[in-house]
């Protein structure tokens, strides 16, 4: 068992245990991200607005900046921008003296966080901005700031109290500053349309990757689709079944279009000594549950997952392009 720790000012009281200080740590945050919410119905909601303006009319780059913990917090916006389709890179205020700020551009615009806006790092990057005539955005506490007068907009976070019970390790402030950031970059993902197969661009690795990866990507298609025509006896659907090893078989008309499916399950069903000389249209059940090739994987699983669906056709304008069985979305990692 660990020590319970002892909050500072509690002398004379029952040490407070790690569950409890938690508990205070989560609802201080949370308090601090209402007070963000309820700012942004007014002024910061206002200025919000023209950042998302300001950003998706540049024609270069998002370039996040900041010291310290504030600089932690910009290094994971600029990840986040770049991911959802709004092209960012984060230049360390202390390194932008020592020639970084040969990154920023006059195309770009600027975000930089300091919570105190007195950054004294934070100096030249102000001066670089203001002699290129570069947008530069603050994310502060301080309007008054050298940060906040300085700036092209500023985005001014609600004083609150950190979590830290001596009120000096960044806490609460850097929460607010990552949840606006986040904000910030998904009003930007929605304002320029980035869809799911956009993202799968840029995150073409593991399981996020998988996922993201269409059913064409995974299909069977050409010789390999289990396909029989209707008016087909048993006996012989049989057999396309039993070659193609998907557990079922399609059915379809003359103009090709999918109109049934005969599964394992069905021939259970259906097992009786007449079984092999029936027609297929009596056995088939009809009108099979299907996707589209450009869905993606991860949807694709949720549909078999639901329907407790081995395999799925794939159609375009109703006719069979393709089949995806459980088995492929799962080696592909999609799970």
């Amino acid at each position: 068992m660990g020590t319970p720790i002892r909050i500072a000012g509690d002398e004379g009281q029952e040490p407070a245990s790690a569950l409890s200080s938690a508990r205070r740590t989560f609802a201080t945050e949370t308090e601090g991200l209402a007070v963000l919410a309820a700012a942004l119905e007014g002024e910061l909601g206002r200025r919000f607005c023209e950042a998302v303006e300001l950003i998706s009319a540049a024609d270069g780059r998002v370039i996040v900046t900041g010291m310290g913990k504030s600089g932690h917090v910009g290094r994971k916006l600029a990840a986040t921008l770049a991911s959802t389709g709004t092209p960012a890179n984060f230049v360390h205020a202390a390194e932008a003296s020592h020639g970084d700020l040969g990154m920023v551009t006059g195309r770009d615009v600027v975000i930089a966080l300091s919570w105190s806006g007195e950054t004294l790092e934070l100096r030249d990057v102000i001066h670089h901005c203001q002699r290129h005539k570069v947008p530069l955005i603050a994310l502060t506490s301080d309007e008054k700031s050298a940060l906040g007068r300085n700036s092209s907009l500023a985005l001014v976070l609600p004083k609150t109290s950190e979590a830290c019970p001596h009120g000096l390790a960044p806490t609460t402030s850097t929460t607010m500053q990552l949840v606006l950031g986040d904000a910030l970059a998904i009003a930007l993902l929605e304002a320029r349309g980035f869809s799911a197969s956009d993202f799968r661009v840029f995150h073409p690795g593991g399981k996020l990757g998988a996922g993201l990866m269409h059913v064409r990507d995974l299909m069977h298609k050409g010789e390999e689709i289990p396909l029989v025509s209707v008016g087909t006896d048993m006996g012989e659907a049989i057999v396309a079944m039993s070659a193609k090893s998907f557990g079922c078989v399609g059915v379809v008309d003359e103009t090709r279009r999918l109109i049934g499916i005969v599964t394992d399950g069905d021939l259970r069903r259906h097992m009786n000594p007449g079984l092999l000389t029936a027609r297929i249209e009596d056995v088939m059940t009809a009108s099979p549950r299907s996707i589209r090739p450009d869905v993606i994987a991860s949807s694709a699983l949720e549909i078999m997952n639901s329907g407790k669906i081995m395999a799925l056709f794939v159609v375009e304008d109703g006719r069979p392009v393709g089949i995806l069985h459980l088995h492929d979305v799962l080696r592909a990692g999609v799970a």
